[in-house]
């Protein structure tokens, strides 16, 4: 039986429209491995906190746009007039902090990628992790990287469980896609 509470029953029972449902049913738990793609992914959790993730679902195309279509690369080499930019585009949220700390964890993503070869091989290279100690390394290495912003980034990759519940339909296609978190 799946829990009343959780974005599976919710998303089932018509919450959030075809945008929680495309989201859902596509997109969160699966596993990702292209680095701008995980950058993206960690990007737009950073961009929910505090806010709705309707918010965020809402603009996820506009950010995409806006941050070079999350190009690690790129969005490393933002300047202060990037920034500004950034500041004045009504398509994203416009917070200094978050968007600083994109431009850091770009940084961060081109270390790893010089270190490891990609950040997903960083990431598999941490796997698997107490929930508290992933929390700890990312708090480490990246800004605006709490706990809910962590455990969100982690499960909707597919590298922590939790995603969908076991009875969601949706569950079965994301174990077909092999999530990270079936080899714990």
């Amino acid at each position: 039986m799946a829990d009343p509470s959780s974005y599976c029953t919710a998303v089932t029972q018509g919450y959030g429209g075809a945008l929680h449902q495309h989201y859902h049913d596509t997109v969160y738990g699966f596993p990702v491995t292209d680095d701008n793609a995980l950058f993206g992914r960690l990007l737009l959790e950073i961009n929910q906190a505090g806010l709705s993730w309707d918010t965020v679902l809402n603009k996820a195309e506009s950010i995409k746009a806006a941050y070079a279509d999350f190009d690690i690369a790129t969005v490393a080499a933002f300047t202060e007039t990037d920034i500004e930019r950034l500041l004045q585009n009504p398509g994203i949220i416009r917070m200094r902090k978050k968007i600083e700390a994109a431009i850091y964890n770009a940084n961060q993503c081109l270390e790893l990628q010089k270190t490891h070869g990609s950040f997903g091989a960083w990431i598999d290279a941490q796997h698997p992790q107490k929930e508290e100690d992933w929390v700890q390394l990312f708090k480490q290495k990246f800004k605006f990287t709490g706990k809910e912003i962590t455990k969100e980034f982690l499960m909707g990759t597919g590298y922590i469980k939790g995603a969908h519940d076991p009875a969601c339909p949706v569950y079965t296609t994301v174990l077909d896609a092999q999530p990270k978190w079936l080899e714990e």
